[in-house]
């Protein structure tokens, strides 16, 4: 891939546009900046482009709190499954037609925002089941290497366990954090990366800090549930165009 001007213009506006997302309403840069950019560079590129800028945006989220180590203990077995499986939907981004994920990953944004938009009630269905937690997390896991994507089921999940508002936050940073960082190595190992793309997530870091900055501040003039049917309204449409593109593909 070349470090052209239009690239680097669109990879910044695209981690200025997740980073404000995810200022307003806490999470959404990866599902965000899969979304815009799987659409134009492609999945596995979309993929190592998420790396940087998603792990040093939830790092802070993952450990402020004070609820870390009650998290690990209590969803060890969750983030267990999570990191091992992301290695596997590697291995099959690595070996099947990529255009099929990019329509899987169409598929699950345009069901998180359907579920979002009508409170279809996902944690319920997640939560259920004696292995709920080693089953969740094998099928995030799975689904992140594939796709790039932790939301779903993992956010369902961990939203399914009741934990207080603050607790929820710091375990979506874990989630991700983890999760991300198992993506990276394992790309890493398929040989997904390169010098390119490296240098491009590194400075896809700064954009996203300053849409963060600027979420932040919209947050306090905007009501966060308008902002948020914008949100998943957007995002069901970027789902249904990566559906409709890999059928046609």
């Amino acid at each position: 891939m070349s470090l052209d001007p239009l690239l680097l213009v669109l990879v910044a506006a695209t981690f200025v546009v997740a980073g404000l997302v995810k200022g307003v309403i806490g999470m959404g840069m990866p599902t965000v900046s899969l979304a815009l950019l799987a659409a134009t560079v492609g999945l596995p590129s979309a993929m190592a482009l998420l790396l940087v800028p998603t792990i040093v945006t939830n790092v802070w989220q993952a450990l402020v709190g004070g609820y870390l180590r009650q998290i690990l203990r209590l969803l060890w077995p969750f983030l267990l499954a999570s990191v091992v499986t992301v290695w596997l939907g590697v291995g099959i981004l690595a070996r099947v037609d990529v255009r099929w994920l990019s329509g899987l990953l169409g598929v699950l944004l345009a069901f998180y925002a359907l579920a979002g938009l009508f409170n279809l009630g996902l944690a319920a269905l997640v939560s259920r089941g004696r292995y709920a937690a080693p089953v969740n997390g094998a099928l995030t896991g799975m689904l992140t290497g594939m796709t790039g994507s932790s939301v779903f089921p993992g956010v369902a999940y961990l939203q399914s366990l009741g934990l207080p508002r603050d607790m929820l936050i710091q375990a979506m940073g874990v989630l991700f954090v983890a999760t991300t960082t198992a993506l990276g190595f394992s790309m890493g190992e398929q040989r997904l990366l390169s010098v390119e793309l490296g240098v491009l997530s590194l400075g896809a870091v700064v954009p996203a800090i300053v849409g963060m900055q600027l979420g932040q501040r919209l947050r306090q003039r905007l009501s966060e549930s308008t902002f948020r049917r914008v949100f998943l309204s957007g995002l069901l449409a970027m789902g249904a165009y990566l559906l409709v593109r890999s059928l046609a593909g």
